[in-house]
């Protein structure tokens, strides 16, 4: 468990609930902590204790991630969905403003507040389906098998932050592990929302918050992607941000890879406190 870790959270949904942890005292300004595509809130484990004591930290589970619920059978995952489920998770706590802090999906989820979101369903709609025709059972591996699976299909995680994250991913069963996560969500590339860019500029261009986007030197890149050579896209991003938001946006480069909020906390714990203190911050309203 982090270090000031208070309490396990439960928050009641719809389809069952979102699981949560939480460091600090619910009075100080809260910031809700927003995990990776397939990971969960153990995800912060490491970075939270490195941060100012005076805040109120909240890192949930994703649905159907973590020990959150999975999504009721015919009821789709998709990035909208998430989006949605971080305004209910504000609401079950009563907060009206907030800051986020997000890692790789969690990031793109917390920026995603987007007025007529194009989207394109069919392929999710059809591997959701296909899953649930089929009813294979859920492979148990041993503890060794599952950890060995992990790091092969996340090179930029080491042993003891799998097993961080692993710890909550897992459920202990008579012959080995199963993975808590619900199997339609393994393929990211049907649950992610694609919009144009002219969008994403109009996007966030309605933003009253200010933003810092931490870039590892090794990360985005090489994390299982096809089109990973090609860093265009995050220099329009970032320009994008930079010429709309101007003194709003930050843009910070730390070494490291994808996980280098778990591998070297260290190396960005020092930016996020500097950001999260700072007197001019524009909590995020929902």
């Amino acid at each position: 468990m982090g270090e000031g870790l208070i309490s396990e959270l439960k928050l009641a949904m719809p389809w069952g609930h979102i699981a949560a942890k939480a460091w600090g005292s619910h009075q100080s300004p809260p910031v809700l902590c927003l995990h990776g595509w397939l990971d969960n809130a153990n995800s912060f484990d490491r970075l939270i204790p490195l941060l100012p004591k005076d805040f109120y930290y909240v890192a949930m589970d994703f649905g159907g991630h973590g020990l959150s619920s999975h999504y009721s059978p015919g009821f789709l995952y998709d990035h909208q969905n998430f989006v949605s489920e971080v305004r209910r998770v504000a609401a079950a706590l009563k907060w009206n403003r907030f800051s986020l802090l997000g890692h790789s999906f969690g990031g793109t989820v917390g920026g995603m507040e987007l007025e007529n979101m194009q989207t394109y369903k069919r392929r999710a709609i059809e591997h959701m389906l296909q899953v649930e025709a089929s009813k294979k059972p859920s492979q148990v591996v041993s503890p060794e098998e599952m950890l060995q699976g992990f790091l092969k299909n996340n090179s930029h995680v080491g042993d003891e932050c799998g097993k961080l994250l692993l710890q909550r991913g897992t459920t202990q069963v008579a012959t080995g592990l199963l993975l808590n996560r619900d199997r339609r969500i393994t393929r990211p590339e049907y649950y992610f929302n694609f919009i144009s860019r002219e969008l994403f500029v109009h996007s966030i261009r309605k933003l009253q918050a200010r933003v810092l986007l931490i870039k590892a030197t090794q990360g985005f890149y090489d994390v299982r992607r096809e089109n990973d050579a090609n860093k265009e896209l995050m220099l329009f991003v970032t320009d994008s941000l930079r010429s709309v938001l101007k003194e709003r946006f930050q843009y910070v480069q730390v070494p490291g890879n994808h996980y280098v909020h778990m591998n070297q906390p260290q190396h960005m714990a020092g930016v996020v406190s500097a950001f999260l203190q700072s007197k001019e911050r524009i909590p995020a309203q929902l």
